[in-house]
């Protein structure tokens, strides 16, 4: 099948040729938390049939952006990483993810899936550097069955699947706590005072995670059917 290209010399055209089509993204965004076996991404990108994740994949590694490997003892089996170009969609991909909470989330849908372990690139974000300047602290978060931490490093972070070392803070909470956190429903704040969340560790690392990570408030587009049904309801 021949690839689709918007026949322009430009940049933004150019990079859309290549990761425009749909799920090629998403792709990217589950690779940049790590190396993922081909099961691990069926599982995270519902709805994308087998021969199609194939197809992505192999798009991927044709365009240099992504590249087989093999997951280190224990498991030593095939899955794939990003390549150095790939991981320097990062930037774009957190930038259409903080756009995406101030002008694209609202309310869940029924229909719609959530992955708590998209948490651990939206922690970046969230994360305001200026905040965390002088701050060096490991956060663990225990989310059902999902386990990750933030290292926070003089005003940089990495976000990883897993447990931490030695975390400083741990947070235990359900998936639907951090499904309503996400569509802007709640906080963390709420959860750890209704008891929906708790946490164990250092009151005065706990006590800055609401500045570590901010959500940009929700934004309504003028014209969009949100802002269309809450004009229709008002008195």
């Amino acid at each position: 099948m021949d690839q689709r290209t918007y026949n322009q010399f430009c940049a933004t055209a150019r990079t859309l040729d290549i990761v425009g089509e749909r799920w090629t993204l998403l792709l990217i965004r589950e690779l940049l938390t790590g190396p993922k076996r081909f099961g691990d991404l069926q599982n995270s990108l519902r709805g994308l049939g087998t021969g199609l994740l194939s197809a992505r994949l192999k798009h991927l590694e044709r365009e240099g952006l992504a590249q087989k490997v093999t997951l280190p003892p224990p498991a030593r089996t095939p899955a794939y990483a990003l390549t150095e170009a790939g991981e320097e969609l990062e930037p774009a991909v957190l930038a259409l993810a903080r756009w995406g909470l101030k002008w694209a989330m609202g309310e869940r849908r029924e229909d719609e899936t959530f992955h708590v372990g998209w948490t651990v690139l939206g922690l970046r974000s969230l994360f305001v550097p200026e905040a965390a300047v002088g701050l060096r602290a490991t956060y663990e978060f225990r989310v059902g069955d999902e386990v990750f931490h933030a290292d926070v490093d003089d005003g940089t972070i990495a976000t990883l699947h897993g447990p931490a070392q030695r975390p400083d803070v741990v947070i235990e909470a359900d998936e639907g706590l951090f499904a309503d956190i996400a569509s802007g429903r709640t906080d963390l704040a709420a959860g750890l005072n209704d008891g929906s969340a708790v946490a164990s560790g250092a009151p005065d690392l706990l006590r800055r995670l609401g500045d570590l990570f901010v959500r940009p408030p929700a934004q309504d587009r003028p014209g969009s059917p949100a802002a269309h049904s809450k004009a229709v309801s008002r008195p």
